[in-house]
């Protein structure tokens, strides 16, 4: 059956404030030629123009916290427990803990671009938007978020931008049988400047993190920092997100992708509305 990938990831790179300022990656690029001293410590007789076009190898030093790029948060990165809701609490698994099964399922796309920076998203409009949408949510969907945060990447309000999931919406999609979800935005929740100011006017420090603290209840796992969300379909499309193996850690690298199948009497896939190999982004009507 035909098939599209749409890159769903956001490259790894230091000109853009992918994250704020105390945790961006920090990526050091070793060219062909900088490269030679290192092959002379396995060939101490070598000479660079022994080597072909004396070029050495590239290579890049990279320092990075797991939560850089686009990346898959475990339970552990919530809380050290998960699960409480079924009144038997368990460790909560890390990120080489996680089922292979959850990270390759289909995917449902909400979107949510218009809500303002900074909106806490509730369970009514989680379900208003699937009834707009007209799916209805299965054991195993990978619910994907789009956010206007989407767009700003590559600006410098990219941390602030966008809408967050609240607990109670996090909630709505976990005891319906979702186990991974993700956004476009920095976090899952709400931008923490308008956290911070909610915080700061209510006293009520059960706000911080709202959504990610809703997997101590139920254990889940969502992704961060998606991109090209704009050109993905509401539903019909399979994503596959399957994280780096990091022993005991609170998250995981992936490249995430959705892909999109066809029947085989379609002569050829429709257009591409974008992704790594296909221009750029145009967005599907809301």
């Amino acid at each position: 059956m035909p098939r599209r990938f749409i890159d769903i990831s956001m490259p790894l790179e230091n000109e853009v404030r992918s994250d704020p300022d105390i945790a961006r990656p920090k990526i050091e690029y070793l060219g062909h030629q900088e490269t030679i001293p290192r092959i002379q410590t396995f060939f101490p007789q070598l000479k660079p123009e022994d080597l072909p076009d004396a070029a050495g190898w590239a290579l890049e030093r990279v320092s990075l916290t797991t939560h850089n790029g686009t990346h898959l948060d475990a339970p552990y990165h919530f809380h050290p427990t998960m699960n409480h809701a079924s009144g038997r609490a368990e460790r909560a698994w890390t990120i080489d803990e996680v089922p292979l099964e959850w990270c390759f399922a289909p995917g449902v796309k909400l979107d949510f671009r218009h809500l303002p920076d900074g909106h806490v998203v509730t369970a009514q409009e989680v379900e208003a938007e699937l009834a707009r949408i007209g799916h209805q949510l299965a054991e195993g969907d990978i619910v994907l978020v789009n956010t206007r945060a989407g767009s700003r990447y590559g600006h410098d309000d990219y941390v602030d931008a966008g809408c967050g999931m609240g607990r109670a919406a996090t909630l709505y999609l976990l005891e319906r049988g979702v186990h991974v979800t993700g956004t476009d935005a920095w976090s899952w929740d709400a931008p923490f400047v308008y956290t911070q100011r909610k915080v700061e006017q209510t006293q009520d420090a059960s706000l911080i993190w709202e959504g990610h603290k809703a997997g101590r209840d139920i254990g889940y796992c969502h992704l961060e920092k998606l991109h090209n969300l704009e050109a993905l379909p509401s539903h019909g499309f399979t994503v596959s997100c399957f994280p780096v193996k990091i022993k005991a850690a609170s998250a995981g690298w992936t490249r995430a992708v959705a892909i999109l199948e066809f029947p085989p009497e379609a002569a050829s896939p429709p257009p591409p509305q974008g992704g790594a190999t296909s221009g750029p982004a145009k967005p599907v009507p809301r």
